[in-house]
């Protein structure tokens, strides 16, 4: 057996062909194994590393008495170059000289900046020392004993570090005790990679380093040795029981993502905190969010950019400060990384969705216009319908809110709401559709035998347990008290759940469902009677806690001590409203055996495979509607491009000048809905006024118009992982202009979306990246070299560019999807500087399961090389649908032409407008499923 350590200033050769073939796992038996043939390892090591003298020497101390503390740090390991480079070693409580010296730390003062820490780890610290390294062909397998115990409880005595080469642009590293087994998320279900499994050539885009003596690493990225994650030489690591911390060095300040906050597109790194533990309440600064995702994207200096997955879903925080560097600090699991290395923006989140799942293809519908308002009786809802119809706004989706149950519980229709289901049915005749919401509170305090969701749900063992075995109860909104949580990490709450969604679907034939509470919301802390607390447990008050809403972890949610099928709730909090999800999701099929709407307020990585997500409780303010666009965009990211705020704000009353400018931008959110509390008055377009109707009428007509363009996005996101909304630094990485603009957004990569997101506005500036760019309305071409422009914006209408190199395919709109789909299609074309464009269609039936797979489905390219536009069929196999071309418009044609032919027809039916170089086709009577062939000379 061959072993390979290199250490510092060489990379471990991963791949290596002289390298070892086994495969060598961490576990109970191999450590007791190692410590047992130590003399033959060391031997082993001084015989194959160059560096053995360095090597033997940390050996040495393996055995160190793991009662003793550090001895007190030298003041030369204190001395630091500035204080971006101290990393906080006492981040809860007040430190004192005395107290941090205690926990072997520096300790020095700071007078110029009161978030500099006074208390801060030195460079030497370390409570780890190597044990062994070896290395296979795609894995480096590292065990690490402990050599000082810290402040923290239960220390882990032993450590395993696997570096996995998984594909050539991922790599995982995992860090665990292997002597006993401890939480990891039972999903996202992560596909095992491993090169060794495949006959291709292991190559990859990144070099390992690993620290001479310590648990530290770091990831280069081979092309041009930039380090993008370096935890060596940084002290502060820790990994106990209940604490486990890691800091490592970043390259640039240029980093996205770590969801879900209140925060600016580019995140603040002047030592900000980011809180993951989902929790109940209207976005707001400095608090953590209705979900988790600890993953972010940096874009290097080269303009590459790579992304971090901490698979993790423990409570944590993750501190940014401006070295630049981050810290994870989390209190359970273990420390799970992924690494992704682009090199662009989009290949690095569709990397992290081979990870965590594709998104899910949303039904056609889904993309159309929804409107809901919480406070709505059924009288006021069939007005709401009648005066929208009556103003010729595109909508398809009515939604109820939990007004629609009786006593507020699930599965129960009130008096006042008899008669939805013949609303329900009249929505379907007409082509429309309906969502409900559920919450996934039961009701515990209803009369014996009366309400199945409780009683089916108590025989069978689903709802979650208190430390004392019995159910959990809680208060949400049920108005006769008491609520218990269903486990839905337990198997058979599928069946469970399936029955009760069935039967009342039997009921009310909804077509969606609305999953809200789910983080689980509480109006109790804990438990009505409290959370348990024992001489053993520190579940709900443990040594560190995050810096939560409520300053404890139970509170507005469920005790961290109660029991679920996955373990405790302590550690399976975040994926509540991932698992409820899931199974809701799964449910939906099975009843409508079509594809599932499940809108989730409360979010996991991995959520976007399964449903969509809304913005939450958000105010009806202009810095909220700002907001929404760093929201939206962040979420795409997150692999989960099916997402909206609630248009015109939640809370508050809305104005109409600020319901007119978000109803045009809500009309270019990936998931469009109208939505407010019952506490305000109405704000459904039609309820404000001629302005909003005609703000909200013409910017989704515009969005109907361009929905066979946004579906075709769903479907790339769904395949290959790509975002539908998007910054504009994804499209121009190289272009630092765009790394903190978050007032515009691009829909794939050819429309720009640029709001108007202040008040008394007709006008704005907007940022125009080195490109031709074409005005939607005039038609007018921009050749930007990057450049800010002040661009109209009159009050009902949004502006819109397109971007030169594209072909966007469209259909002339209706007032509902289903009208929508049945119209002819068009192409917009917008010449790039060499005159050449490209674009793709797909197109199905818009709501069956698993077209992908089956191939029922239709993909069609176009291109466009300097005046000869032309068609490729890659798959036709759906007819059920007519999919004729008629009309065509490309921009930035200079001269009239003067002769056009199609399919080597001479062709007259066509107009040329000079004022705005556009040529105009109609009439072409095209089948886009057979290839055509149009010129012009």
């Amino acid at each position: 057996m061959k072993l390979k350590t290199k250490f510092e200033n060489s990379y471990i050769p991963i791949g290596d062909k002289n390298s070892i073939d086994e495969d060598p796992k961490c576990n109970k038996n191999t450590v007791i194994s190692l410590l047992s043939i130590f003399l033959l390892i060391s031997v082993l090591i001084y015989l194959y590393i160059n560096d053995s003298k360095n090597i033997l020497e940390n050996i040495k101390t393996d055995f160190a008495d793991f009662g003793t503390n550090h001895n007190h740090v030298a003041d030369s390991y204190c001395s630091v170059t500035s204080d971006e480079y101290k990393f906080d070693c006492f981040p809860r409580g007040k430190a004192d000289k005395e107290s941090c010296e205690k926990r072997n730390c520096c300790w020095s003062p700071s007078t110029e900046n009161s978030q500099v820490p006074w208390c801060y780890y030195s460079s030497n610290y370390s409570n780890y020392k190597v044990i062994n390294v070896t290395t296979s062909r795609d894995e480096i397998i590292a065990f690490f004993n402990i050599t000082a115990n810290t402040i923290y409880k239960n220390d882990i005595k032993v450590l395993c570090m696997e570096i996995s080469l998984q594909t050539a642009q991922r790599l995982r590293v995992k860090i665990y005790d292997p002597e006993n087994k401890r939480y990891e998320p039972p999903y996202p279900e992560v596909p095992v990679l491993k090169f060794n499994n495949r006959n291709e050539p292991l190559v990859s885009d990144y070099i390992v380093k690993l620290s001479n003596d310590k648990v530290g690493f770091a990831i280069l990225r081979k092309s041009d040795n930039l380090t993008i994650f370096d935890s060596r030489n940084i002290g502060g690591f820790i990994y106990s029981d209940q604490f486990i911390q890691l800091s490592a060095l970043l390259p640039t300040k240029y980093i996205y993502g770590l969801g879900e906050h209140r925060s600016s597109l580019m995140l603040d790194m002047n030592w900000k905190t980011y809180t993951f533990f989902n929790h109940d309440s209207p976005p707001k600064n400095d608090m953590n969010g209705y979900g988790s995702h600890p993953f972010y994207l940096l874009i290097e200096k080269s303009g590459k950019s790579h992304g971090v997955f901490l698979f993790n879903s423990n409570a944590m925080d993750i501190v940014l400060q401006p070295t630049p560097a981050i810290t994870y600090r989390t209190i359970g699991g273990i420390l799970d990384f992924y690494y992704f290395m682009g090199p662009t923006p989009s290949d690095v989140i569709s990397q992290y969705t081979d990870t965590i799942g594709k998104p899910f293809l949303p039904s056609y519908w889904t993309l159309g216009f929804h409107l809901c308002r919480f406070g709505q009786t059924l009288k006021e809802l069939i007005n709401v319908h009648n005066r929208t119809v009556s103003a010729g706004i595109p909508w398809d989706t009515h939604w109820n809110d939990i007004d629609y149950m009786k006593n507020r519980n699930d599965f129960t229709l009130s008096d006042n709401f008899t008669d939805l289901p013949k609303y329900v049915d009249y929505l379907h005749k007409v082509g429309m559709h309906h969502v409900i919401i559920l919450d996934p509170g039961v009701s515990s305090r209803e009369p014996k035998g009366s309400y199945p969701p409780y009683d089916d749900g108590l025989k069978n063992g689903l709802f979650i347990k208190n430390s004392s075995g019995l159910p959990l109860e809680g208060q949400v909104w049920n108005l006769n008290g008491g609520t218990v949580f269903p486990d839905f990490t337990n198997p058979k709450s599928i069946d469970y759940w399936i029955d009760q969604v069935s039967n009342y679907h039997n009921i009310l034939p909804f077509d969606g469902l609305w999953i809200d509470m789910n983080e689980p919301s509480n109006f109790v802390n804990g438990d009505w009677e409290g959370c348990i607390f024992t001489n053993s447990s520190n579940w709900e008050n443990p040594q560190y806690t995050p810096s939560v809403a409520g300053g404890k972890l139970n509170y507005k949610t469920i005790c961290m001590s109660a029991n679920q099928h996955a373990g405790l709730h302590y550690d399976v909090h975040n994926l509540y409203g991932f698992s409820e999800a899931i199974t809701t999701q799964f449910a939906l099929s099975v009843i409508k055996n079509s594809r599932p709407l499940v809108i989730s307020r409360s979010s996991f990585a991995g959520l976007g495979h399964f449903a969509g997500h809304w913005t939450g409780d958000i105010f009806s303010t202009w810095d909220d509607m700002k907001q929404s666009i760093t929201d939206i965009v962040l979420f795409n990211m997150f692999g989960v491009p099916l997402v909206g705020a609630d248009i015109c704000g939640f809370n508050d009353n809305t104005t109409v000048e600020l319901c007119s400018r978000w109803s045009q931008l809500g009309a270019f959110y990936p998931f469009s809905r109208n939505h407010n509390s019952d506490e305000n008055f109405d704000q459904d377009p039609v309820a404000l006024g001629p302005l909003v109707i005609e703000s909200a009428k013409k910017a989704l007509l515009i969005r109907y118009s361009l929905l066979p363009y946004l579906y075709s996005l769903f479907w790339r996101a769904h395949i290959y992982g790509e975002t539908v909304a998007r910054p504009l630094f994804f499209e121009y990485p190289y272009d630092n202009n765009t790394y903190n603009i978050d007032t515009q957004f691009l829909w794939g990569s050819a429309l720009l979306i640029s709001p108007v997101l202040k008040e008394n506005q007709v006008n704005r500036d907007i940022y125009l990246p080195n490109d031709i760019w074409y005005d939607y309305y005039s038609k007018k071409c921009t050749l930007s070299n990057g450049s800010v422009y002040t661009i109209e914006a009159p009050t009902d209408t949004i502006p819109l560019k397109i971007r030169g190199g594209y072909i966007l395919p469209v259909q002339d709109p209706a007032t509902t999807t289903t009208s929508s789909r049945k119209n002819s299609f068009g192409l917009l074309i917008a010449p790039n500087k060499f005159k050449e464009a490209s674009g793709y269609l797909f197109w199905d039936d818009g709501n069956s399961l698993n077209v992908w797979e089956n191939g029922m489905y239709n993909e069609i390219h176009f291109k466009l090389n300097k005046s000869i536009l032309l068609n490729e069929v890659i798959t036709n196999n759906y007819s059920d649908e007519k999919t004729i071309l008629q009309n065509i418009t490309v921009f930035g044609i200079l001269n009239e032409p003067k002769n056009i032919q199609v399919n080597g027809v001479t062709y007259n039916n066509f107009y040329y407008n000079i004022t705005e170089e556009v040529l105009y086709f109609s009439s072409l009577n095209l089948d886009l499923n057979v290839v055509f062939n149009i010129t012009w000379t």
